[in-house]
């Protein structure tokens, strides 16, 4: 398939080294030629540079016969002219766009642009992806990530091992021993900066980060064998009110579980609309690194805290602060990667990398095939894809044992019918069933030539 990506910050980048793994034929276009060049040398694409919205750009770029164009600058308008250059002149079939811009989503999402006057057929806001991630880690306190599969009936949880843990020093295969009953696999290790899939003798050890795939119904009884006391969330504070924390506190507003939660925004302007818009939410208008201020928030007696203002520094800092004063319970939200290994020296509970999420969403959105879910781990590290099983895959009618696995591939979870079941190497695969599979990067082209998915179109 043929693809231009028209922005080559650290999204575009990403998905142009996803894509272009997948001997796609990739071009990439940015202003800014550094950035090009950056691609060019370290991934299998081809570069332009040049404005995305110019249509001798587009058309340099291989317009004329491109599949599909992606739209990730950093100007919503770019995005958007880009997508109606590319249907107008050159009749591309798919288009996305990344929009940050409040009034244009509000515009986009209650039908006020019809699509043959802005035809951009995916419209992704990493502000909306944002905080739906933020309310995925407030669902399971005490892991550092997680997202839901399988209609939500399976999730995946991130934990950190620590001394407390009744596990550690364990083989994997004598955990499967002992707790025959717990529909749950470990499928990732992250031990010493480098994540890996590990095998059934590998054993667990204090400091590890483990990816777990767990059954709805087992999470509690996940966290409790790894160490982690599943928690109740009854008191959250916000430390930033702008869009992302606007939108997570009107999510806790409808709960069922009548969440209390405060936010602390710095702008006097964005505070006053985050009050107009909220009901039950107090919002408190000052800065959230004033020890008094989180005082007067109640940090001390929050079961959690969440910085989402716009800067990465503030976030950590506002994490750390909250920490300090009591709070059980602490995510951040931090654009740079390089960032991340200061998570735990500084007692950062958990973090949300907006880049990730949003990346997560663009491959969901362009992959074919039968797959239903994918979300990309840490620095696009790996990938957890759910995928129906076609009768054309190599994977039909055999065992998991019998099937040539890469050695960075595990699956985590079978579902046949309404049944999810904990994988085993005697668990026979057929078509229909619905497969999640934890995939290093490098490991994703051989996952999706065994579920027989391909990046196309429905």
């Amino acid at each position: 398939m043929k693809v231009i990506i028209c922005g080559a910050g650290q999204v575009g980048w990403q998905i142009a080294r996803h894509l272009s793994g997948e001997r796609n034929d990739v071009t990439v276009v940015d202003n800014n030629a550094d950035l090009v060049r950056r691609a060019t040398e370290s991934l299998d694409v081809q570069g332009i540079a040049g404005f995305a919205s110019y249509p001798e750009v587009l058309d340099r770029a291989g317009a004329r016969d491109a599949d599909l164009i992606i739209a990730a600058t950093h100007s919503d308008e770019v995005n958007m002219v880009t997508c109606q250059v590319a249907h107008s002149v050159f009749g591309i079939d798919r288009k996305i766009a990344r929009l940050r811009s409040q009034s244009y989503l509000t515009a986009i999402y209650s039908d006020l642009y019809r699509r043959d006057h802005m035809p951009i057929d995916v419209v992704i806001s990493p502000e909306r992806e944002v905080a739906s991630a933020a309310l995925q880690r407030l669902s399971a306190p005490t892991t550092f990530d997680t997202e839901t599969f399988m209609d939500g009936q399976a999730q995946l949880l991130g934990i950190n091992l620590t001394q407390d843990c009744p596990v550690v020093n364990t083989p994997l295969r004598q955990l499967t021993e002992l707790f025959s009953t717990l529909r749950a696999v470990v499928v990732g290790v992250r031990r010493d900066g480098t994540l890996f899939a590990p095998e059934s003798g590998d054993q667990l050890f204090v400091g590890d980060e483990c990816y777990v795939f767990a059954h709805i119904e087992d999470v509690d009884r996940t966290l409790d064998i790894f160490g982690k006391k599943a928690t109740r969330l009854d008191r959250v504070v916000l430390i930033g009110g702008g869009n992302v924390g606007l939108a997570v506190a009107q999510e806790l507003e409808k709960s069922k579980a009548r969440v209390r939660t405060k936010v602390i925004e710095m702008n006097r302007k964005h505070a006053e609309n985050a009050a107009e818009a909220l009901e039950r939410t107090i919002v408190l208008n000052g800065d959230g690194l004033d020890m008094a201020l989180l005082a007067e928030a109640g940090v001390a007696r929050a079961d959690a805290v969440l910085a989402v203002t716009d800067d990465d520094k503030t976030n950590l800092l506002a994490a750390v602060r909250a920490k300090s004063a009591g709070c059980r319970y602490t995510i951040a939200l931090v654009n740079d990667p390089s960032l991340v290994p200061l998570m735990e020296p500084l007692g950062i509970d958990a973090y949300i990398n907006p880049r990730a999420t949003t990346v997560s969403s663009i491959l969901r959105h362009i992959r074919h095939g039968r797959v239903r879910g994918l979300y990309s781990i840490g620095d696009a590290e790996a990938e957890v894809i759910e995928a129906e099983v076609l009768s054309t895959s190599p994977m039909a009618g055999k065992q998991i044992g019998e099937i040539d696995f890469p050695e960075g591939v595990l699956v985590g979870a079978v579902r046949k019918g309404d049944e999810i079941i904990r994988p085993s190497a005697e668990t026979r695969i057929e078509e229909g069933d619905v497969v999640a599979m934890f995939a290093l990067a490098e490991d994703v082209p051989e996952v999706e030539r065994l579920m027989q998915v391909s990046i196309d179109f429905f």
